[in-house]
């Protein structure tokens, strides 16, 4: 929220039966509309680009295309383009030293007195007057100028300061040369809305169910690698991948198991976890490979003998359950 809201002194506008209307009257309605608008945009956000208003243009090009868009200056205005724009690239050689020459692409707010007149009307007593304008914002070509491309700042200290204050809003910095363009950046535009903070949701599956399958080499009858199991994260609500981390917990040191087939005796239950390198918004699939070894007389994932059932029956005694993390954003 803006701190500095500057309210302005707004008059209600009434009206009563048989009145008679002047043309200031609308206007003043119409003015108090537009300054309690801009009073909510000034107060709840920041200037700058709210959607659109892309900027297109490929090296060597001569022109540069500008795409419908929406943006809020420092008064809280709203800049409108409605159809695409071309604005020519300046054409100017060089900076006076064999180098490309630096502009940034501004757009701002137009006065009434700018924008075209699209329709008139004649009035009584041989009166007439503009009734509608199209809405088109200014573009204006601004030159910047510094000793390296981090510290340019526009040569003009009025453009500047309007800049800086959001009264001009930056679309783009491009370089030309031999009145080419050269580079087209994006990296200095503001926008209106802050970037959103990453959403981040947990959850884990359960303790006693996580329907753990086994991970073989082949479908059927191959080697065992370990066990695998499909992640459910659909109570997150993701809208797109998020990047996910899991970790298995449950018991490690299985002492005195009594599944009636091997393993046999103590043993302990270790791997090496990985997710799927496609994982969706609702779901992943969490692999653990558990090779067997020894340590002294410690087996350690006896599992090479167990069915599917087995090993299924292992893990979930074990209680071995997936607790997981997701970042989105």
């Amino acid at each position: 929220m803006n701190g500095d809201a500057k309210i302005p002194a707004i008059e209600r506008i009434e009206f009563f039966n048989g009145q008679r209307l002047f043309a200031e009257d609308l206007q003043t309605l119409d003015g108090f509309n537009r300054q309690m608008r801009w009073l909510h945009n000034r107060s709840l956000h920041t200037f700058g680009i709210g959607s659109g208003f892309i900027v297109r243009a490929e090296r060597g090009d001569r022109e540069a295309s500008i795409e419908p868009g929406y943006a809020i200056d420092n008064l809280g205005r709203e800049i409108i383009l409605l159809s695409p724009r071309i604005e020519t690239i300046p054409p100017v050689a060089d900076d006076g030293f064999g180098k490309p020459k630096f502009y940034d692409l501004t757009v701002h707010y137009p006065r009434t007195e700018d924008l075209e007149e699209t329709e008139t009307r004649f009035g009584v007593c041989s009166t007439n007057g503009v009734v509608r304008r199209r809405e088109e914002p200014i573009f204006c070509w601004v030159e910047v100028i510094g000793q390296t491309e981090s510290q340019l700042k526009p040569r003009i200290i009025k453009l500047a300061d309007e800049i800086a204050n959001g009264e001009k809003i930056v679309l783009a910095r491009i370089s030309v040369k031999n009145c080419k363009l050269e580079t087209l950046s994006i990296a200095n535009r503001r926008n209106v809305r802050p970037e959103r903070l990453p959403y981040v949701a947990c959850g884990k599956t359960d303790p006693d169910r996580t329907d753990w399958r086994a991970w073989r080499v082949f479908l059927d009858d191959g080697a065992l690698l370990g066990a695998q199991v499909t992640v459910s994260t659909a109570s997150a609500k993701f809208a797109m991948p998020p990047c996910y981390t899991a970790r298995i917990a449950g018991k490690r040191l299985t002492l005195d198991p009594d599944f009636g087939s091997p393993p046999t005796g103590d043993f302990l239950l270790e791997g090496f976890v990985s997710i799927d390198a496609k994982p969706t918004p609702t779901e992943f699939t969490l692999r653990v490979l558990l090779p067997r070894f020894e340590i002294g007389i410690l087996n350690v994932n006896p599992i090479d003998e167990l069915t599917d059932a087995q090993l299924k029956a292992v893990l979930n005694a074990a209680k071995w359950h997936v607790e997981w993390m997701g970042v989105e954003g």
